[in-house]
């Protein structure tokens, strides 16, 4: 029986797909962005994972402690898995010239000074409930005159990290297929897949749902919304598609069959 913590690989999942198209607006390479990482709960950790398994590399994560640098004597299990070797002690000295931060820790804990200190473009991922790390007006504020992404886990703020997006569609694929697990390969293909839909038009009737934000794809529509009903297509076709190709589906299934099916079964709810 697959298992699938939400509040762990969910977040992560939706996570990735906002970096994902992020690094896609800056021109550049998941391996090439400097990420800082505030909260190195279960959320934090498998954040983490999740940004690696699609190529991240240059990560910083800090917990209420400071940065978690191989020279801290007091890091266990998965905080140490992930600590890296740096001079760096605390989140503000990471900060300084880092592309992205992700936020899964405390309210307030970032000030419009602190992310003046980013990099040219950046993006800021605060995404504590119900109060963000940093709050939008506060960074619109600190970043006045330049380009950045502002993303929070509300509802009232543009580009919302919300588990909604991907949970029942994770689950719906690898239903369909019977497959043994939730692999890496089928969470990255789910984030893959939310990137992808962000990107392409939305249609008429989804945005009269949301009048009062612009959802063409840029920095303030980096991730589709959870009343898009393509989701259902698209995100549980890839990750059934992922599950057949890694060998983890039970049923040999015909993938464009399947594909037709779920656009049948869309039309049809």
């Amino acid at each position: 029986i697959p298992v699938f913590h939400d509040d762990q690989w969910g977040t992560a999942v939706i996570t990735l797909s906002g970096v994902i198209n992020y690094a896609y607006l800056a021109g550049r390479e998941l391996s090439s962005l400097k990420i800082v990482i505030n909260g190195a709960g279960a959320a934090g950790i498998r954040i983490c994972d999740m940004l690696k398994a699609a190529g991240a590399v240059n990560i910083v994560m800090c917990d209420k402690e400071g940065v978690l640098a191989k020279n801290r004597a007091n890091l266990t299990g998965h905080k140490a898995r992930h600590a890296v070797e740096t001079d760096l002690k605390t989140l503000k000295e990471a900060l300084v010239g880092a592309d992205v931060f992700i936020g899964v820790s405390a309210a307030n804990v970032l000030s419009g000074e602190d992310v003046k200190t980013m990099s040219d473009f950046p993006a800021i991922f605060a995404m504590a409930n119900p109060d963000p790390e940093i709050a939008p007006d506060e960074v619109a504020k600190a970043l006045q005159g330049r380009q950045y992404v502002m993303v929070t886990g509300r509802s009232d703020y543009p580009n919302q990290i919300n588990n909604v997006l991907g949970f029942p569609y994770l689950f719906r694929g690898a239903l369909d297929v019977r497959a043994t697990t939730i692999n890496k390969e089928m969470k990255v293909a789910a984030a893959d897949a939310l990137a992808n839909l962000a990107c392409q038009s939305v249609p008429e009737d989804i945005k009269a749902l949301y009048p009062n934000e612009n959802l063409e794809f840029g920095t303030g529509y980096i991730i589709p919304k959870p009343f898009d009903r393509r989701l259902f297509v698209e995100v549980s076709y890839a990750v059934a598609e992922a599950a057949v190709k890694t060998g983890v589906a039970r049923l040999d299934v015909d993938l464009a069959a399947y594909r037709r099916d779920l656009e049948r079964r869309n039309a049809e709810r």
